[in-house]
C-alpha cells in the first residue's frame, strides 16, 4: 500500500488571516479618490437617466416660452391698456374697460356669430366628406398611392392661391358657378354681398383644403382595424354600409372627435379666405355689412386699421377663452357619451 497524501490545510486552519481585495483602492494607493470617482460615476449615472429626458424635451418647451406663452402673457397685459399701433411704448391702464367695450360692441356678436355659421357650414360637410373618402380609399384600388396623395394636394396649397381661385370662381358677373348655375335656369348670384352666398362660397374654400387632409388622418386610422372584424362581420351577413356604421366609425371613434378639434381651431381663427375673398378694404370688414367678417378679421381691424392693439389683444383673448369654453363643452359631451357607451 502506497503512503497517502496529507490533506491540504485551509489558510484560516493554517492560522493566516485572510486578506480583503477592495476594488476601490486606486493604483496609486491613495485613500479616498477611488471612493470619489464611485460617487461622481453614479451621479453622472443618475443625471443619464432622469436628466436626460428633460435635456431632450427642453428645446420645445424655451421655444414655447420665447414664442406662445410669452406673446399670451404680453397679449393679456396689452388688454387691459390702451395701446396704439404707432406708440406701443405708451400705455394707459384702463382695467377691465376693453373688455366690457367688446361685450358691449356688436361688431363683435356679429363676428362672433359669423365665426360660427361659416365654422358649422365648413367642418360638418368636411368631415362627412373626408369620412366617405377615406372609405373609399380603404378599399384595394389600383393606383391608391396616386389618390392618397391627390387628396392631400389641396392641403400644400397655400391659403392664398386657393381663395384667390375662387374668388375668380365665384364672382358674380365672369364666375363660373354663376354660369353653371345659369345652365339650370338659376340667376347669377352676388356671392359677395350676400349674407348666406358669401359664408357659404368662404366655406367652399375651407372645405376644399381641409377635407383631403382629413380623410388622410381618418384612412390611417381605419388600416389599423383589424381585419378580422369584417370577415366576420360579411360571414354573418353584414353589408357595407352596415360595416362601416357598426366596426368603421366607432374604430375611429377618437381620430374623429380630434378632428372635430382640430376643425373646431382652425374654423375660430378663420382668416385669410375672408380676407383674399373681400378683395380689398372689404375683406377687413368682411363685406360692406360685416356680412362675413369673422373674430380674426375684427382683430385685425381693429389693430391695423384703427390702431387700436388694445381692443385687438382684447379680441385676442376672447377667442382664446371662447376655445378654452369649446374645449370643456366637448370633454363633457365626451363622457357623456362614454358613459352611456
Amino acid at each position: 500500500m502506497g503512503r497517502r497524501a496529507p490533506a491540504r490545510l485551509s489558510p484560516l486552519q493554517e492560522g493566516r488571516l485572510p486578506v480583503a481585495i477592495s476594488t476601490s483602492t486606486p493604483p496609486d494607493g491613495a485613500p479616498g479618490i477611488g471612493a470619489e470617482r464611485q460617487r461622481r460615476r453614479t451621479l453622472l449615472h443618475r443625471l443619464d437617466v432622469r436628466g436626460a429626458p428633460y435635456a431632450f424635451v427642453a428645446p420645445f418647451f424655451i421655444v414655447f416660452a420665447a414664442f406662445s406663452f410669452y406673446p399670451l402673457i404680453y397679449t393679456s397685459w396689452i388688454s387691459l391698456h390702451r395701446v396704439e399701433l404707432s406708440t406701443l411704448n405708451l400705455m394707459e391702464w384702463v382695467g377691465f374697460d376693453n373688455y366690457t367695450a367688446l361685450w358691449d360692441d356688436d361688431r363683435f356678436w356679429n363676428a362672433l356669430l359669423n365665426t360660427f355659421t361659416i365654422g358649422v357650414l365648413s367642418t360638418v360637410p368636411q368631415l362627412l366628406m373626408a369620412l366617405g373618402l377615406a372609405h373609399l380609399l380603404n378599399y384595394q384600388l389600383r393606383g391608391s398611392t396616386f389618390f392618397r396623395v391627390a387628396a392631400l394636394t389641396p392641403y400644400a396649397t397655400s391659403v392664398g392661391a386657393a381663395a384667390l381661385v375662387f374668388t375668380m370662381l365665384f364672382e358674380r358677373d365672369f364666375g363660373m358657378i354663376n354660369w353653371m348655375l345659369s345652365l339650370v335656369g338659376v340667376d347669377n348670384l352676388d356671392w359677395e354681398n350676400n349674407k348666406w352666398a358669401a359664408q357659404t362660397a368662404i366655406s367652399s374654400i375651407v372645405i376644399w383644403r381641409w377635407t383631403g387632409y382629413n380623410a388622410l388622418l381618418y384612412l390611417a386610422a381605419m388600416q389599423a382595424i383589424p381585419r378580422d372584424r369584417y370577415e366576420a362581420a360579411a360571414i354573418d351577413g353584414a353589408s357595407r354600409w352596415q360595416q362601416f356604421l357598426k366596426i368603421t366609425v366607432p374604430g375611429i371613434r377618437s381620430t374623429i372627435v380630434f378632428t372635430i378639434v382640430l376643425s373646431t381651431i382652425g374654423a375660430t381663427q378663420l382668416f385669410g379666405e375672408p380676407l383674399i375673398f373681400g378683395q380689398g378694404p372689404n375683406g377687413i370688414t368682411g363685406g360692406a355689412d360685416n356680412q362675413y367678417q369673422t373674430l380674426g378679421l375684427l382683430l385685425y381691424e381693429e389693430g391695423w386699421k384703427n390702431y387700436q392693439m388694445g381692443r385687438a389683444a382684447t379680441v385676442a383673448w376672447a377667442m382664446f377663452l371662447l376655445l378654452i369654453v369649446m374645449f370643456v363643452v366637448q370633454r363633457i359631451v365626451k363622457r357623456v357619451l362614454a358613459r352611456k357607451a
